[in-house]
């Protein structure tokens, strides 16, 4: 036997059956709580030869023999069958086995894990058949109906709660009688084979729900009283968007994520609030761990509401951009380190809530625009949600000569901002959305409203299943299931990638765009984005393109820093359709630029002045004019740089893009738009990225340079002029078939 073979061969067809299990969840819309994600793998013994099954479990990890089986077939010798239930993330048990029988040995020379692996002759996804313990002649017919004597594993007590939520879903009866052993219910259920075959995925594994301190248990009271069941609410937007869409419309839910809770208030008290950053750090350790491999982004909708820190960093913001920035938490040294300070280190996505006004005021915007986002709300590496509303109609005859507070379009009343913060202090929120509304009768405000609220899961279902939803917390727990169905979608892309692609779909309303009327300057635009960040996010932008809008995504690292002076730039020569644009000429077009990446911080106190700057180092993007040489507009951001590090006034030229350099230079997420003709942006094909300032420059010693300092660049090119394709000779250029859109 070819070992290396052998073992590539199990591990492919493991890899089938991972596959197989995942095609399968997609197509079905079933949930039941509390019950554990998993597969079924049925292991096939060589002829003749009984498979080592006490090597098949790992009770430790969750894995246990269901079922053996033994084959037999006429004139040929027997072959057994092991069904092995597997939770979901532990398929590396076997894989690593396979791997270790390839390439390892003993001791004595021996092929470790011989004894297991020789003993099989293949493996693959399990069937409910391969749950049956009876004669093969006796199993039933297709669509036959039969009572089954069903054997649930006990692991909490709650298992009949969960087989009777799923009858209900797909139909079959349950007996009335059971029968207990210490670790089986045994049930009857009667039912046809493909009904009692559905698979289950739920949308939080008990495994997945945990708290900072494991004494405070899992369930949803952290925060007391006042905040029980905020999890549960939390977790069922970030799981299925608004439930009252969900609940109207006839599409099928398909899961292509799961929630994972880290509880991180205790259920009675505070914690100290000088502890949160290092609270912050365990949080984010304990999914890791566990499941290292899992694409995940954190959101956190808790803040704090002391108003002292008016966009500053604090030791809690600081904390999210090291942990963005790749620092992992030394539980030794209760601090954050690099991992391995000779690698480039993991990088984490935040999408965090802004936080909510004390109190709703009739004059909601102005309120708004004197409360900044709370604490740590303002890190520069987070995406940071604030709410609007498009719901502001009310329905409901109790309500007669009410109106809504805020109007269609506009911030919702809940929402804070940055508008009061100091220009030095990046732009939050990043976006917003939907986060509710409240009515007002005269000076009366009154809320929750059915009418004005979004719907979501309640933490006590057997006291009624939904609850309304609203506020910033909310809008932050739909702008993270976005930002990990983009992750989904490409899970090449980075954290600093999926950042920029949701803030790069967003766009300001009209009536967020009215406020503009009368006071146009760049010091009004500036003061719009820093009551609504960039806008309103849309996931089907973010994830693609359409004939008229192209869309360009790079990812690349740049080494700012080389002994205390500017070391690189980058000039991206785009794939640029100069073709189309110069046809249409004078049509009106839109160049859409977005560069985001993550910086090192540096908290403490002392001026954010030279040493003492905050940020490891800063990026900025610019665009070739259309009469400028190549090696003319290299030396113009060569002087730029200069420029900004030596804190003299910008020499660029902002014609054309809405915030311009002034504005849109705060934080490490820039984004701008430019409104021009096709004819001039059809000679702009080439944009620029360069390093300015930063404390890895002004303290070489500590400069990570050398690692090189990744970004993001999302470029769009957007046009309103009917039957234009853009798209195409883009793709036909970079070798992208015509009728495939990623």
């Amino acid at each position: 036997m070819n070992r290396r073979q052998h073992a590539a061969a199990l591990g492919a067809a493991l890899q089938q059956a991972e596959r197989e299990t995942t095609e399968e969840r997609k197509e079905l819309a079933i949930t039941v709580h509390g019950a554990e994600p998993g597969l079924y793998i049925q292991f096939e013994s060589a002829p003749g030869v009984e498979l080592k099954l006490e090597s098949l479990e790992d009770r430790r990890k969750g894995i246990e023999l269901v079922a053996v089986q033994t084959v037999e077939r006429p004139e040929q010798p027997p072959v057994q069958l092991a069904t092995v239930f597997v939770p979901d993330g532990k398929l590396t048990h076997f894989a690593a086995r396979f791997q270790q029988y390839a390439a390892e040995k003993t001791k004595k020379g021996e092929p470790r894990h011989k004894d297991l692996v020789d003993r099989i002759a293949t493996l693959r996804r399990a069937t409910l058949r391969a749950l049956w313990t009876d004669g093969p002649e006796v199993y039933p017919a297709e669509g036959e109906t039969i009572w089954w004597e069903v054997w649930l594993r006990r692991r909490d007590g709650l298992e009949l709660e969960r087989l009777l939520e799923l009858a209900a879903q797909v139909e079959f009866a349950i007996g009335e009688r059971r029968l207990a052993f210490d670790d089986r219910i045994v049930v009857l259920v009667h039912g046809t084979a493909d009904k009692l075959a559905t698979s289950i995925e739920d949308v939080i594994a008990p495994a997945d729900a945990t708290a900072v301190d494991p004494a405070w248990g899992a369930h949803d009271d952290g925060g007391g009283p006042d905040n029980m069941g905020h999890g549960t609410e939390m977790a069922g937007l970030a799981a299925y968007g608004d439930l009252l869409d969900a609940l109207t419309s006839r599409a099928e839910i398909v899961f292509r994520h799961r929630v994972e809770s880290v509880k991180i208030l205790p259920p009675r008290g505070t914690n100290p609030p000088e502890l949160y950053g290092a609270i912050t750090a365990q949080v984010v350790a304990r999914p890791e761990v566990t499941s290292p491999t899992r694409i995940r982004a954190f959101s956190l909708a808790v803040t704090a509401t002391d108003e002292r820190d008016r966009g500053q960093p604090t030791s809690w913001s600081a904390a999210i951009d090291a942990l963005a920035a790749g620092r992992a938490f030394d539980a030794a040294t209760q601090g954050l380190i690099y991992l391995d300070q000779a690698e480039e280190a993991a990088r984490r996505l935040f999408v965090l809530s802004a936080g909510n006004v004390d109190s709703l005021e009739v004059a909601h915007l102005d309120r708004s625009d004197v409360e900044a986002v709370h604490d740590p709300a303002q890190a520069w590496n987070a995406l940071t949600v604030g709410a609007f509303t498009d719901l502001a109609v009310i329905r409901d005859p109790r309500r007669n000569g009410w109106s809504p507070l805020a109007r269609s379009g506009d911030l919702s009343p809940w929402s804070t901002t940055s508008v009061s913060f100091q220009r030095v202090w990046p732009i939050k929120p990043d976006v917003v959305f939907e986060g509710g509304n409240a009515a007002r009768n005269g000076t009366s405000i009154d809320y929750p409203l059915a009418d004005l609220c979004l719907l979501s899961t309640y933490y006590k279902p057997a006291e009624k299943p939904l609850v309304l939803s609203c506020a910033t917390s909310a809008a932050t727990a739909q702008v993270a299931r976005m930002a990990i169905l983009v992750r989904v979608d490409y899970p090449e892309f980075w954290p600093e990638t999926v950042r920029a692609l949701v803030v790069h779909s967003a766009r300001w309303t009209p009536a967020m765009q009215a406020h503009l009327r009368g006071s146009s300057g760049k010091r009004a635009r500036e003061n719009l984005a820093r009551r609504y960040g960039f806008g309103v996010p849309n996931l089907d932008r973010a994830r693609r393109s359409a004939d008229d809008a192209l869309t360009l995504v790079l990812q690349s690292s740049i080494h700012p820093f080389a002994d205390g002076k500017m070391k690189e730039m980058h000039l991206h020569d785009l794939p640029w359709p100069k073709e189309v644009l110069e046809e249409l000429g004078q049509t009106p077009v839109r160049l859409r630029v977005t560069l985001s990446y993550f910086v090192e911080p540096n908290p403490g106190r002392r001026g954010w002045k030279r040493r003492h700057r905050y940020a490891s180092h800063g990026l900025r993007f610019d665009v070739r004019a259309p009469t400028e040489s190549t090696a003319e507009f290299r030396k113009r951001l060569n002087q730029r740089a200069l420029d900004e590090d030596e804190d003299r006034p910008t020499t660029g030229d902002s014609e054309g893009w809405f915030l311009g350099e002034q504005a849109r230079n705060k934080g490490s997420i820039h984004s701008d738009v430019w409104t021009g003709t096709a004819a001039d942006l059809a000679e702009r094909g080439v944009i620029g990225v360069y390093p300015v300032s930063g404390w890895w420059k002004d303290q070489p010693k500590r400069d990570r340079s050398a690692l090189g300092a990744r970004y993001a660049l999302v470029v769009s090119i957007e046009t309103e002029a009917e039957g234009v394709d853009i798209w195409t000779p883009v793709a036909a250029e970079i070798g992208v078939p015509v009728d495939v859109v990623t």
